[in-house]
């Protein structure tokens, strides 16, 4: 079922990639057919290039039409100049060599986008969540029928292939696989039910578990899509491929899952008390940014704080900032202690807004949040800001990461390019 190869010593070599790749697709008998092929965008650390130009040469002779979309859930699209970067080609590339080959945005903005592929029914996800939540304020169940809506250019093609890394994740677990269409190219309703569902059961418990219920909806949702699809689900370990397995994408999501689960986590003897997570700039506002603090929670001691440093962010979110203005920062229980005053709002948002703050209690009598942990922006917004959604600040111009090199143990951790490794405490 899956073509694959995978190391935890060492990396592909591109004869091994071209010929695992090569492989599956002559096996997929793909000539004449019509690919559409999903990416992911710049907050991926992936060799989308590469494979762009491999594709081209397997394929671009073969079939009858090769494009490529980019999965980009709820984020910024992409103009020219940034389509070209993600697929490491110029301006005059694109104009003729690959004239042919068509680059879309997934545009999630627009509500023809999408088509309503079917519907899962709440026997079913109440089979799928069991008892993975506690109890709830009636208000914020998540017992329900889920719609299910995807970017209907899938229809204009006879093969979808996605191809895309497999890291661990706040939301499902490990990212990959059928990610890649829901929140990839999916529509609102799913994206916001899976993240709220995530939230529900927290990062903190989800985070580097394969399979997770968020997980399991996503590949019921996936099971609605008519296209045969193949899945090249990649293992990148800093800017290299240490793991590429070709299937059916539930079958080569679990594999790369596997080898991420050990070349993406680091583990530590013992908890840290305050942690400096440097964001590289592919992170460009804090709904991506917060990678920083999602993947250092289960280390930090109760009481202690992630500090995110990123001068170069100056919006918490491009897409979602103004709903983030209205709802703040909070810990999983002031909202669902609080439904009336919130079910309006996007549940993704609120979702994301759980996670950051992380795991804690809210008192509905007093008023009082007690979050675990402080979570502490170093950036280019203001403390104002940061202080009104309830994020504590640090001025940037005061941080020196090499300050926070080397104490260890003093409980003092400097992640220097922070968001993809999960760090984790040894049992």
């Amino acid at each position: 079922m899956v073509i694959g190869k995978g190391y935890e010593d060492r990396f592909l070599s591109a004869a091994e990639i071209r010929e695992l790749a090569s492989g599956a697709l002559a096996k997929a008998g793909l000539a004449g057919k019509r690919v559409l092929v999903i990416v992911p965008d710049r907050t991926r650390t992936a060799p989308i290039p590469q494979f762009f130009r491999l594709f081209h040469e397997l394929l671009g002779g073969q079939a009858a039409a090769l494009d490529f979309l980019v999965a980009l859930g709820t984020h910024q699209a992409l103009d020219d100049a940034g389509l070209n970067a993600l697929f490491g080609i110029t301006a005059e590339e694109r104009a003729t060599t690959f004239a042919k080959t068509r680059l879309f945005n997934h545009r999630w903005d627009l509500p023809e986008t999408f088509r309503t592929i079917g519907v899962i029914p709440a026997a079913e996800i109440e089979k799928i969540i069991g008892h993975s939540i506690g109890r709830l304020e009636n208000g914020a169940s998540v017992h329900r029928d889920v719609p299910v809506t995807l970017n209907k250019l899938i229809y204009d093609y006879d093969q979808i292939i996605i191809c895309g890394p497999t890291f661990p994740h706040e939301v499902v677990g490990f990212s990959g696989g059928a990610k890649y269409f829901f929140p990839g190219i999916g529509g609102a309703e799913l994206i916001n039910y899976t993240h709220w569902l995530g939230a529900l059961i927290t990062s903190y418990s989800i985070i580097g578990t394969k399979m997770t219920p968020v997980r399991e909806v996503i590949h019921r949702a996936a099971r609605f899509i008519p296209t045969p699809t193949l899945c090249f689900s990649l293992v990148v370990k800093g800017e290299s491929l240490a793991g590429l397995y070709i299937g059916p994408p539930e079958e080569a999501y679990s594999q790369a899952a596997d080898l991420s689960s050990k070349l993406h986590m680091v583990w530590l003897a013992k908890p840290v008390r305050r942690v400096l997570s440097v964001m590289p700039k592919m992170y460009d506002d804090i709904w991506t940014a917060a990678k920083g603090m999602y993947k250092m929670e289960p280390v930090i001691a109760d009481g202690g704080e992630v500090v995110v440093y990123a001068p170069h962010i100056t919006e918490f979110s491009y897409t979602h900032g103004a709903v983030l203005d209205q709802i703040g920062y909070h810990v999983r229980d002031y909202f669902t202690k609080q439904w009336d005053r919130f079910k309006h709002f996007p549940t993704g948002v609120i979702a994301h807004s759980t996670h950051l703050r992380g795991i804690g209690e809210y008192d509905a009598a007093t008023g009082i949040e007690r979050p675990r942990i402080q979570v502490t922006l170093s950036t280019g917004i203001s403390r104002e800001h940061c202080e009104r959604l309830s994020l504590g600040y640090c001025d940037p111009a005061t941080v020196r990461p090499e300050e926070w090199a080397g104490r260890e143990a003093e409980g003092v951790l400097l992640v220097p390019k922070a968001g993809e490794m999960l760090y984790r405490l040894k049992p």
